[in-house]
């Protein structure tokens, strides 16, 4: 007998031995096999005994036993076939019986099968975490039950919870059994979350030389309670965890390369605080003595070593010294580092791999070694996911193309700007790229289309009366299919254009109408803009629908833009210039500086702007800076008319108008925690008017501030600007209207939902500005301040739109002030 079938004899022989010892008395008289010796016999009949829901034959094809087979007995046939039984974890005992005849064998199994679950229910959770705790424990109707599984559960649950802070839960499992399911029972896990748990204290103890408070700052996201309330002191334990990688990381950083922490514990300060202590061994400090590189052809040693930026002598920093070379955990694509000039260049298999060799008590040598590798070209760039949207659309935004040299800072500009143009969920634009070969590289975008056309219907109230709005965008319009059959479903789409038209009356008082087309591409071929612009409104004296107007104020305008991206002083700044015409024509019209005729303004403006942000509708990082400026001819230094004369009427002082006007702005957003999604924005804009003669300054353009920004409709070309806290135009001086203003915007932003159907985020605003009579008087500091909180809901059918309550501390221009106020926004604004 060779050593194999010995183990066999003896496993068969431990098994059945086990097995026979679990028998209960009323199964004690079934015949058992003698094992003394194998012997060969054909399998008569398979039963499956003590079995209530389950169906025999399907076990006995689960077993993989089948009457006819000839089998040896002891052997590892039937341990096989009970071994396949206890994996389908649907019994809680099996027990196998051989009765000999002859050469014929009867094998049956005694089953004891697991109570299945009908019923999981919880008690004491909100319904969002009853959702997601099923989704993580999958409970399915019908589910065995097992020590396992319950245990399994109760963990958890309560890993769940200490994830939210509730260090002290207690999870007791209910079992019953079901009323109407034979076997079947329910099963409720009844929760006490107790108390959420903060930290109360971190203390310290062998930090020789960074004092408690310094560390403290090292960790990141686990803060102790104090007077700052948009620190969150809760406990996590996976942010603990995290954060005492931060800490060691924070003293590596500061030349303690073998810093350690020797024990960290958590006690109970009570049954709402918990305080942490942590025992640290800082180690020596140490600093760089040589740094060498190994393999590197593309870029020389002195060029390597200038971007390094470390010389001997320099205190031992990883974390700054990987960063630089970008191989950090935290390195950005736009940060400058050896990583990005080689993956800028084609080196997509660039390696880089520092070594630390410690040389003295107090010194660090690195040796970096480099695998180049060879350039990697784009063999295809792959668009998933555009259905309504065509290829060409996608692909000019794109600076990666099949044939050139793969460059990491164009792949990330190029998903910066696909989330910028509005027809994709920005969360998801993500490339990705397949190797090929080590010379080739497909770059694929898996994208989500989310719908981006807006209709408005509004309301505002103006001049003492309620103007009603209604408005049609449509972002991915096509003038080249509006004569191809079958494009309506329900306009002609697919080339990206804008197409907007806008209209708004409140009866025979006031009616407006506006047309404006936008090319992105014109030509398709460069990122070269056009755009054309038709406007039109009639004000009267028809206060009520059954009137006739004597007077009006009527205004025509039209405008065509030409804009281009241009690639300096970088590839995110523009140039916008637009050449605009409009004609105010009055009759009788006695409120206003001109009561009759025809007043022309013919002016070109220019817009030189910068635009990093990463995505439109609720942006983490990057800026929007822009300097507009607006010009018209200098008629009165060569039409010959003496403006300083009283007699010169005003139809002829007005005919053609003049004026320079100015805008600055400048917006940045931070990302505050590790996901992006706390966001701070900070905001600066200032804006004036100017005129070429003192004696002839523009009655129209010129500014309102004050309020939410809506005024109903615009009058003599006035920029109205919101500033919440305040009523509308309550800071414009003297009733008239501004010719110069500032304003400064700080918000903190925090998300709800971020997903293509809806997007809806809360924050909280400091807000200070001013209006001006003249430029001169502009005071940076002289601010009308307020504070307050909001609530914005992005649609994609409707934009934006969301409400401000704001508290305004400094007295209006009308005497107003010092109360809250609610704002309500459709659109764009603050």
């Amino acid at each position: 007998m060779n050593f194999k079938n010995l183990k066999l004899y003896l496993l068969a022989f431990i098994t059945v031995f086990s097995v026979s010892q679990s028998i209960s008395q009323d199964e004690a008289n079934y015949p058992f096999m003698n094992y003394d010796a194998p012997k060969r016999f054909v399998i008569r009949e398979i039963r499956m005994e003590g079995i209530e829901s389950l169906n025999p034959d399907v076990l006995i094809i689960s077993s993989g036993m089948s009457v006819g087979d000839t089998i040896y007995i002891p052997g590892d046939y039937i341990t096989d076939a009970t071994r396949k039984l206890w994996s389908q974890r649907m019994f809680a005992d099996i027990k196998v019986v051989v009765e000999e005849d002859g050469e014929y064998a009867d094998i049956v199994f005694y089953l004891k099968e697991r109570p299945r679950v009908y019923s999981w229910k919880f008690e004491g959770l909100k319904k969002g975490d009853v959702t997601e705790l099923t989704s993580k424990l999958n409970l399915g109707h019908g589910t065995e039950l097992s020590e396992y599984r319950i245990n399994f559960a109760i963990e958890t649950i309560k890993g769940y919870l200490r994830e939210k802070s509730f260090l002290n839960a207690v999870v007791e499992v209910i079992q019953e059994p079901d009323p109407e399911i034979n076997n079947g029972v329910n099963i409720t896990f009844r929760v006490d979350k107790g108390k959420k748990v903060k930290v109360g204290d971190v203390t310290f103890s062998g930090n020789d030389t960074f004092k408690d408070k310094t560390l403290r700052k090292a960790l990141k996201k686990t803060k102790r309670k104090n007077a700052n309330i948009f620190v969150s002191s809760k406990f996590k334990e996976s942010q603990y965890e995290e954060d005492k990688e931060n800490l060691i990381d924070f003293l590596n950083s500061k030349g303690y390369r073998n810093a350690v922490i020797v024990s960290d514990s958590l006690y109970d300060i009570n049954d709402k605080r918990i305080g942490i202590h942590i025992n640290l061994e800082e180690g020596n400090k140490f600093y760089y003595r040589n740094i060498t590189w190994l393999g590197n052809s593309k870029l020389s040693t002195e060029e390597l070593d200038r971007i390094l930026s470390i010389k001997e002598g320099d205190t031992y920093d990883n974390q700054t010294m990987n960063k630089r070379l970008g191989i950090s955990k935290d390195s950005d694509p736009d940060d400058y580092s050896v990583m990005t000039l080689y993956q800028d260049d084609g080196y997509l298999f660039f390696q880089m791999e520092p070594l630390e060799t410690v040389v003295s008590a107090d010194s660090i040598d690195v040796e970096i070694k480099m695998v180049e590798g060879r350039q990697a070209t784009i063999n295809r760039v792959i668009l998933t996911g555009n259905e309504s949207v065509n290829d060409q659309v996608i692909r000019r935004e794109l600076d990666v193309l099949p044939g050139e040299l793969y460059n990491r800072s164009l792949l990330v500009s190029s998903a910066r700007r696909l989330a910028m143009i509005g027809h994709f969920n920005p969360e998801n634009v993500n490339p990705d790229f397949a190797i090929i070969s080590n010379e080739l590289v497909d770059i694929s975008f898996d994208l989500e289309e989310q719908p981006n056309d807006q209709l408005e219907i509004s309301g505002g109230w103006g001049a003492s009366t309620f103007v009603g709005s209604i408005g049609v965008v449509l972002n991915n319009f096509s003038i080249q299919n509006m004569f191809r059959k079958g494009e309506w479903r329900p306009y002609p789409k697919g080339d990206g254009q804008q197409l907007a038209l806008h209209a708004q009356s409140n009866g025979t008082y006031y009616s407006a109408v506006s047309l404006t087309f936008t090319e992105p591409w014109l030509g398709g071929k460069k990122p070269y803009s056009f755009t054309v612009g038709l406007y039109y409104s009639n004000y009267t004296n028809a206060y009520y629908a059954w009137q006739s107007g004597s007077q009006h104020f009527r205004t025509l305008g039209a405008s065509v833009g030409f804009g281009r991206r241009l690639n300096w002083p970088d590839r995110n700044f523009s140039l916008y210039h637009e050449l605009m015409y409009q004609s105010y024509n009055l009759k009788d019209w006695d409120s206003f500086i001109i009561s009759d005729g025809t007043s022309n303004i013919i002016a070109l403006k220019t817009v030189f702007s910068r635009n990093t942000l990463g995505q439109p509708i609720y942006p983490r990082t990057g800026s929007e800076l822009s300097v507009s400026l607006t010009l018209t001819p200098p008629y009165s230094l060569f039409d010959g008319k003496d403006y300083k004369s009283a007699s010169l009427s005003d139809q002829s002082r007005y005919k053609m108008i003049e004026y320079h006007k100015w805008h600055f702005l400048a917006d940045w957003y931070f990302p505050l925690d590790a996901r992006g999604n706390l966001v701070i924005r900070a905001k600066a804009e200032l804006g004036f008017i100017g005129s070429y003669n003192k004696h002839k300054p523009s009655p129209f353009e010129g500014y309102e501030v004050g309020g939410d920004g809506l005024s109903g409709y615009n009058l003599y070309g006035v920029d109205v600007i919101g500033l919440r806290g305040y009523g509308n135009a309550a800071l414009t001086p003297n009733n008239a209207y501004a010719r110069a203003y500032n304003k400064y915007t700080l918000e903190l932003r925090y998300p709800f939902v971020l997903k293509p159907s809806s997007t809806i985020y809360g924050l909280v605003f400091a807000e200070g500005g001013n209006a001006f009579s003249e430029v001169r008087n502009i005071d940076p500091f002289l601010l009308k301040r307020s504070l307050g909180f909001g609530l914005r809901v992005y649609l994609p059918i409707v934009g934006m739109i969301g409400a401000d309550w704001g508290y305004g501390f400094d007295r209006a221009q009308n005497g107003a002030g010092r109360k809250g106020e609610i704002h309500f926004l459709i659109g764009q604004q603050f």
